[in-house]
Order: C-alpha cells, then sequence, then structure tokens
C-alpha cells in the first residue's frame, strides 16, 4: 500500500467531501480517503498496482472538482 495526497480544488462543505470519498472508494485499489476540506488535500492510501493516478484524477475530475496534483 502506498500513501498518496492530492490537492483538490472546489471543495467547500460536507458534501463535497462524500463525494470525493465516495468516487474514491468505489476504485478498486483504493483503502482509505480522508478529505481536509481547510486545506483542499485529500490523502489516499492506495494499492498502485491496482489504481493509477490518473484513475482517481478522474473519478475526482468526473464529480466537478479539480485535481490540482
Amino acid at each position: 500500500m502506498e500513501k498518496k495526497t492530492l490537492k483538490v480544488d472546489g471543495m467547500t462543505c460536507g458534501h463535497c467531501k462524500a463525494a470525493v470519498t465516495n468516487a474514491l472508494t468505489e476504485l478498486d485499489g483504493v483503502k482509505n480517503v480522508v478529505v481536509h476540506l481547510e486545506t483542499g488535500n485529500v490523502d489516499v492510501e492506495v494499492d498502485s498496482s491496482k489504481v493509477t493516478d490518473a484513475d482517481m484524477r478522474e473519478a475526482i475530475e468526473d464529480q466537478g472538482y479539480d485535481v490540482k496534483a
């Protein structure tokens, strides 16, 4: 398992937090998601052999948010 931090713009409330968390946890290989609204950071624990950064970026962007890093 690998820990990654994604920078996500546009998250402002509990609904945003839930949308991003749910989108990521539906991906095979994502084990843990912690969204920090105050910083815009999303900490993710992933199995890199099952899910790529591009997969996570697409899942978040499909919810209407911008991934910066």
